[in-house]
């Protein structure tokens, strides 16, 4: 029997036990699994997922609200200081430095906050809620795996929805997709440069092509849409990338 959704906290507990089961036949170890039995369940998580109101702007007032001016001056300027880590991202990945710290800057503020919610709490609780269970699944099973090798804990703390990091990864995808950049022989998304490797081999293997534009009409614009599925914010990052790449 597979798990039974729910959309308060109610059941939650024997969600997250009936849960313990699909996790530990897809491969979920014992740390991943003690992380699950101690999570809890997030009412601010539930109140962020049906708030979602940003992506309804038009671009202009997107762009505003999401302080775009700021990020490309602040984009241009961490790219004139670090040309070489770039230029290396773009040699290995096929990524231009622009869409990087376009993404950065949109979803971090460049690192400056990085979320104070729950990872794991986060994503189970979205993986219980009736309304995008199946899409959330996957990535609860990712963020227990995540805990199997170490790469987080029950406690890391990341934004509303269970995203974590610098440019903010659902655990599926940094477990799918990490790369230790910094050598240091663990993936780790709260450090700059395997986070950044981590974005940019997303989409490398999202179907980004070295040497093609990424604006709207362009090849790699529909890679964006990988990254998030909102228009709108396609749009700003592509648009904030030319900006920052010059």
């Amino acid at each position: 029997m597979a798990a039974k959704c729910g959309n308060t906290s109610n059941g939650f507990e024997a969600w997250k036990a009936s849960f313990a089961k699909e996790a530990q036949k897809a491969g979920v170890g014992k740390r991943g699994l003690q992380a699950l039995a101690a999570a809890k369940y997030s009412s601010a998580t539930i109140s962020a997922d049906r708030n979602q109101k940003s992506f309804r702007y038009s671009l202009s007032k997107f762009m505003q609200i999401r302080g775009s001016a700021t990020i490309e001056a602040q984009g241009r300027n961490r790219l004139a200081k670090n040309p070489k880590f770039y230029q290396s991202l773009e040699k290995a990945y096929g990524v231009p430095a622009g869409v990087l710290l376009a993404i950065h800057g949109m979803e971090t503020g460049f690192g400056g906050f990085m979320g104070n919610t729950p990872v794991v709490s986060a994503i189970t609780t979205l993986a219980f809620d009736c309304r995008r269970s199946d899409f959330f699944k996957p990535h609860a099973i990712g963020a227990l795996k995540l805990v199997d090798q170490g790469t987080i804990t029950g406690n890391t703390r990341g934004a509303k929805h269970g995203e974590l990091g610098h440019t903010q990864f659902l655990p599926g995808n940094a477990y799918k997709y990490g790369v230790d950049a910094s050598g240091d022989g663990r993936v780790d998304l709260y450090n700059l440069a395997d986070a950044m490797a981590t974005t940019a081999n997303f989409l490398r293997k999202k179907g980004w092509k070295p040497g093609k534009g990424y604006q709207q009409g362009e090849p790699n614009f529909r890679v964006i849409k990988e990254w998030n599925a909102a228009t709108v914010y396609q749009q700003a990052i592509a648009i904030m990338a030319a900006k920052i790449d010059g």
